[in-house]
């Protein structure tokens, strides 16, 4: 049985919100890697395409093997493409996760065996080499990870050295926010260093008397107004959500095949609500109880009542809760984002 763990981070009760939660730096950034390469060692669940019975023969004459494509019988081999993300300033050694998926009819590459695959960026130059035993997705067996599966071999050549000045790109197109940081980082500083340039760009000087590494440190620590939209990261692969626990979350009703749910603050007062005859629900910590009353008598109808305001924390947990899988919760989330009940970024991974 699969074990699906939910993360929510609880932190302060003031969001903090910092210059480097909604802008990047201009120049350091992932470059994509890709390559193709051969998996080995599948048991009769590989593919008989004719570019893989190809790269096999051109595999076997490497190694002064003479065949013809016409006698490689076998279905215990797959092509596949495999890509990557290199991370900035990697360095000759590290290990990166790549993603492997078939290419061919093969039917899975589940514990298949990834040969040696050289992995170019879009200027054709061999960043990485990967190999290793492949670990396939639980809902498509074509596709699949090799973590620390590739090694990098040569280095994107940037340096922070010289630098008098970055550039922040925000994630998003916003005139106030990029007004906000430009305020920040001058009042931090204590001098005009920073100008938004247009409603995503800002530049900023780099003091005299500190080093750039350090400058990049101090501003992108620097904390905005709270106002600025939080975040909840959700990872479709490994089915995990990270969140603030003070993800405010407005009232709203979600009405699904298996489940409702209606979320809401309490109207009771302190006295009522520790009263069980007028607040008669579960339980669940943290002021928040599920009551079934609202709907009819069974735990899949259930209203989340918080004494606060709900929080995105108190909807997965009352969630979890009624035993639902971690599909449906994320389903949730977005259909509550798309709704505009939740005021969020959502970022989706995977």
């Amino acid at each position: 049985m699969r074990f699906l763990i939910t993360l929510i981070f609880i932190v302060n009760s003031v969001f903090a919100v910092t210059i480097k939660d909604i802008s990047n730096i201009v120049g350091i950034r992932d470059n994509q890697l890709i390559g193709y390469g051969l998996v080995v060692g599948l048991a009769g669940t590989g593919d008989k395409s004719q570019f893989t019975m190809q790269s096999l023969q051109n595999l076997l004459r490497n190694s002064y093997i003479k065949i013809p494509t016409s006698s490689i019988k076998s279905k215990n081999i797959a092509a596949v493409m495999v890509t990557a993300e290199l991370p900035p300033f990697s360095r000759q050694g590290d290990k990166i996760k790549i993603k492997v998926s078939a290419i061919g009819d093969a039917k899975s590459i589940d514990h298949g065996e990834l040969l040696l695959t050289q992995l170019k960026a879009v200027d054709g130059q061999v960043y990485a080499l990967a190999q290793g035993t492949i670990v396939a997705d639980a809902k498509n067996n074509t596709t699949g990870f090799i973590y620390d599966g590739a090694t990098i071999e040569n280095e994107v050549d940037y340096s922070l050295q010289n630098e008098n000045s970055i550039t922040l790109s925000l994630l998003k197109n916003d005139a106030k926010q990029a007004y906000e940081i430009e305020k920040r980082i001058n009042e931090t500083f204590g001098a005009r260093l920073a100008m938004a340039t247009d409603t995503r760009t800002v530049e900023v000087k780099k003091p005299r008397n500190i080093s750039t590494v350090k400058f990049i440190s101090d501003v992108q620590s620097i904390q905005l107004d709270s106002d600025f939209k939080k975040k909840i990261i959700i990872d479709m692969q490994r089915e995990t959500i990270i969140a603030g626990a003070d993800i405010q979350i407005d009232p709203v009703t979600v009405a699904r095949e298996n489940f409702t749910i209606r979320i809401k603050k309490s109207a009771l007062n302190e006295e009522e609500w520790d009263d069980p005859q007028q607040n008669p629900g579960r339980d669940i910590g943290d002021d928040v109880k599920l009551d079934n009353k609202p709907v009819a008598v069974n735990i899949d109808n259930t209203l989340l009542n918080s004494k606060s305001t709900p929080t995105v924390s108190d909807l997965v947990r009352a969630m979890k809760v009624m035993q639902l899988p971690m599909t449906d919760i994320i389903d949730t989330i977005k259909m509550i984002k798309e709704l505009g009940a939740l005021n969020v970024e959502l970022e989706i991974r995977g």
